[in-house]
């Protein structure tokens, strides 16, 4: 019933692309009226034809074959909010052209309440109207409907400019799963307590001030941005060790690429933000953001789970918010 992406359409069924990469993503909405059976599932078939850099016709077909339940507690047991999160976003952001920013925003919340109240009222256990109750499968999807609410698209503001916006609609529709859901809520590494003789990467925190520590140092990186945030007290051997430097002070935040220093430290960051910046299909430009210095304001409007430095809410309220919404549908 509808598609989303870089995408031009003359009919209503058949998408047409300028090109196509393996970074690119086309978003489906499948609305379904007849009887689907428990033993036979669903089959959806997706056809490409294309052709390739070297002159080829070719056609790539995808089979894609779906479990079928008639409950309820199924479908939300197996739910994928990642893929959930990817199509809001894009159907907000395809809104965008033709109706007010409020009102997107407004659907937004009021579906995520829906979703919610039909699981409270339908498969979750009897309890307290007070108690805000989410599935398993859906547990993040508040604090990411609340990320994309954040979204400079979602929020006309003087401070950011239309070609910013734009750019960031452009992008976003094009997305797959898995950089939709970096890019709505970046992945934050403490650097600090890297263990150098190890391979892999830190645990990741959440994405809010109270996370940040003075002592510490913090990689943050959304597939288009990736920040180095030094605590005013960082350890001076981490620092000599990542910038070749005696301490805090004497780091230079214009450099875009760290220095190739041979300590293990600077060869173990070095080795994360590769494999981070491997797996996704644009270059992410590397800031240095010093504790209590003016650069830093970029990077605060990337903790999205705090008061938005433009509007939008901290995680914390907007919780509060689709419950209320869920109390009075319920009701």
């Amino acid at each position: 019933t509808d598609f989303f992406g870089g995408i031009f359409m003359n009919n209503t069924t058949d998408i047409e692309m300028a090109a196509i990469d393996c970074a690119k993503a086309v978003t489906v909405e499948f609305k379904h009226d007849d009887k689907l059976g428990e033993d036979s599932g669903a089959l959806i078939q997706c056809a490409v034809l294309y052709t390739t850099v070297g002159g080829q016709r070719r056609l790539r077909i995808h089979n894609l074959s779906l479990n079928c339940s008639s409950q309820l507690a199924d479908l939300y047991k197996s739910c994928e909010t990642d893929a959930l999160v990817n199509f809001f976003a894009k159907s907000a952001f395809k809104a965008v052209l033709h109706q007010p920013l409020k009102v997107i925003r407004e659907i937004l919340v009021n579906q995520t309440a829906h979703m919610l109240a039909c699981y409270r009222k339908n498969c979750a256990s009897p309890s307290a109207a007070s108690q805000l109750i989410l599935p398993d499968s859906m547990k993040v999807l508040p604090v990411y409907m609340n990320c994309l609410l954040k979204n400079c698209v979602l929020l006309s503001r003087p401070e950011i400019s239309t070609d910013e916006r734009a750019y960031q609609r452009q992008l976003v529709m094009t997305m797959g799963v898995a950089d939709s859901q970096l890019f709505f809520y970046p992945q934050l590494l403490p650097i600090h307590t890297l263990d150098v003789k190890s391979t892999a990467l830190p645990t990741a925190i959440r994405c809010s001030e109270s996370r940040l520590s003075e002592e510490g140092v913090f990689l943050l990186a959304n597939g288009l941005n990736m920040f180095l945030w030094l605590g005013v007290s960082s350890p001076p051997e981490l620092i000599q060790g990542i910038f070749n430097v005696p301490s805090f002070a004497h780091v230079n935040t214009d450099m875009t690429l760290l220095p190739e220093v041979g300590s293990p430290y600077s060869q173990t960051l070095r080795m994360i933000m590769s494999i981070i910046q491997q797996k996704r299909p644009y270059s992410m430009k590397l800031t240095i953001v010093k504790q209590r210095e003016q650069p830093e304001m970029v990077f605060r409007q990337f903790l999205v789970e705090d008061k938005g430095l433009y509007g939008g809410s901290s995680y914390v309220d907007f919780l509060c918010c689709v419950h209320k919404e869920i109390c009075q549908l319920l009701n």
